[in-house]
């Protein structure tokens, strides 16, 4: 049997301004805000499991390659994506 995905009510204190932005979109898009921010919430938790994954997928990398620029290159690419710019 498959599990239901039921809704479960939340509040979250919102900053005014971000209210504000959601409001617009809600408006745009002929929704609510409260389907907005569902929406952007679950874009939010898409976008950091791509991140976990992709940086995942580069220490695979660095640990399989021998090519000490590559080996270099990818090193940066992790320190940025784990330290920032």
């Amino acid at each position: 049997m498959p599990k239901e995905n039921k809704s479960i009510r939340a509040s979250v204190p919102v900053s005014g301004q971000v209210m504000k932005r959601v409001r617009a979109m809600a408006k745009s898009y002929k929704t609510s805000s409260s389907r907005v921010l569902a929406d952007l919430i679950e874009a939010g938790l898409a976008a950091k499991n791509a991140e976990k994954d992709r940086f995942f997928a580069l220490a695979g990398k660095l640990s399989e390659t021998a090519d000490t620029g590559e080996r270099e290159k990818i090193k940066k690419e992790l320190a940025r994506m784990t330290f920032g710019e």
